[in-house]
């Protein structure tokens, strides 16, 4: 036995474990006295910062505002577009109606929008959370009327550390009912997606909507009040599951808004005179220590500091720190959108084995629901035997089994379809032989079906109800039994 448990058994020496050298960061520590625990958190003043990222963030955010606003007042086929009628219990989506039997395809729709994600937060990090997250883009929404409200970064902090007084007083009053107006109206919007639209509004300004939609409305004026005026990044640090997460599908290739360390530190300020030669005599790298970066950042958090959970990935950070090195005659790109390796001046991997592997899961889920789709039949039918009785025989001398037959119609249109039966020989089928059932909608009607006992081999013989729609085009077979005696 080796008495010496430090010792190299080969060569005897003691083994040492490697150490890694790295760079100390300044660290940006937040204010003391405006973080304790029982104040935790500071309010953030968002500055306002131009640049390329910020108005691809806007036009970006501008877009699917419209969409969202403008989708619900879309109509196909003199229908509203897309309409989630859960009271009705079916979904429709341009011409395709979902019902609840249809679930596997609302599976299907939330896990290719899942793995979306992930293939792209592999990609690109959290764009998601900085481009196209609601709480984002409501978040800015709300900021903006701030700044034009109460003035810039320094005027809204002056503005809440002075007394109360009227012009303090209307330009809080005016925000906030700026904020409730757009909370409404996207409350509105958000609820005419679960019931028609034209008749939501017509209802709210005759003051007959229902119990339902109105709670919802207020709920969701709430909600969204409170989210992008009063919460904000705690939505987004605190209480967002994808944050904790995402982290999972990260790698040293995942794009992500990051802080050049070598080429910032040590940072410090210095004149835009200043030749290169003299800021590298003193030791200074491009960063001016400006705090810029963490000024213009909705999250409230210091970039220099490294990955950080709480970072969207909104590129705020990069405009600021751009527009500082255009004025300090400094390359751009001190904070910019990169990955691990490339800091690290490895080889970047664009195509790897993750990305491939969500590519390829994302690409056979959206084919098998394609194939769903293509293949569903927009009809169903069900049958339900008399529970009364088996089997009865009528004055001439037939075995009579009665059903109860509902059609459902899955399609937009209004259908005609033919009834029949397979597997009995000279039946008597009496009830409708031809139901006409409007778009979505449900007919339920009795039939019954006599037969020569004669005519029959068993007691118990097997069916099929035939639906066929008048052009051939849809049909559905479904099965049940003939009792007999």
């Amino acid at each position: 036995m080796n008495e010496n448990p430090e010792s190299n058994t080969a060569t005897g020496e003691p083994e040492r474990i490697p150490v890694k050298n790295i760079t100390p960061v300044k660290v940006h520590r937040p204010d003391k006295a405006k973080n304790d625990r029982y104040q935790p958190r500071s309010h953030i003043y968002v500055r306002q910062v131009k640049g390329a990222l910020e108005t691809f963030r806007r036009t970006f955010g501008a877009f699917f505002i419209l969409l969202f606003a403008g989708t619900p007042w879309i109509t196909y086929d003199g229908h509203q577009a897309i309409l989630l009628d859960i009271g009705h219990q079916r979904f429709h989506i341009f011409g395709l109606t979902l019902w609840p039997q249809d679930l596997t395809l609302l599976a299907w729709i939330f896990m290719i929008g899942a793995f979306a994600l992930f293939f792209i937060t592999a990609f690109a990090g959290r764009v998601w959370c900085g481009f196209m997250c609601p709480q984002t883009t409501f978040t800015y929404i709300f900021i903006w009327f701030e700044h034009k409200l109460e003035g810039s970064h320094n005027k809204r902090v002056k503005l809440d550390e002075r007394a109360m007084d009227f012009d303090k007083f209307w330009r809080k009053s005016l925000k906030h009912i700026c904020w409730l107006l757009v909370a409404l109206l996207t409350s509105i919007t958000f609820v005419g997606y679960f019931t028609p639209i034209g008749q939501l509004y017509l209802n709210i300004f005759t003051w007959s909507t229902s119990f339902w939609a109105g709670f919802a409305i207020l709920f969701f004026t709430f909600c969204t009040y409170g989210n992008a005026g009063w919460m904000r990044e705690i939505m987004c640090t605190h209480m967002c599951p994808y944050a904790r997460f995402q982290s999972v599908m990260f790698d040293a290739d995942t794009l992500m808004v990051a802080y050049n360390n070598k080429r910032g530190e040590k940072r410090g300020p210095r004149s835009r005179k200043m030749t290169p030669e003299q800021i590298a005599e003193k030791g200074l790298g491009d960063c001016v220590d400006c705090n810029l970066c963490v000024q213009v950042c909705p999250t409230g958090i210091d970039i220099r500091n490294g990955l950080q959970y709480e970072c969207i990935n909104c590129g705020a950070c990069i405009d600021a720190c751009n527009g500082v090195m255009d004025k300090m005659n400094s390359p751009k790109g001190l904070i910019s959108f990169t990955s691990e390796h490339k800091l690290q001046g490895k080889e970047v991997h664009i195509v790897r084995p993750k990305l491939i592997g969500y590519a390829v899961v994302l690409t056979i889920m959206v084919g098998l629901l394609a194939a769903q789709i293509i293949n569903r039949v927009p009809l169903e039918v069900d049958i339900i035997r008399d529970r009364g009785a088996l089997y009865r025989e009528t004055n001439d001398g037939l075995i009579e089994n009665v059903y109860t037959l509902k059609v459902l119609n899955k399609s937009q249109q209004e259908m005609t379809y033919l009834i029949s039966v397979e597997g009995l020989k000279d039946y008597r089928l009496t009830g409708k032989k031809e139901v006409t059932v409007s778009g979505s909608q449900i007919e339920t009607f009795p039939l019954s079906i006599a037969v020569n006992p004669y005519d029959l081999d068993e007691s118990i013989t097997s069916i099929r109800f035939k639906v066929i729609s008048t052009d051939g085009k849809v049909q559905e077979l479904e099965p049940s039994k003939f009792i007999s005696p």
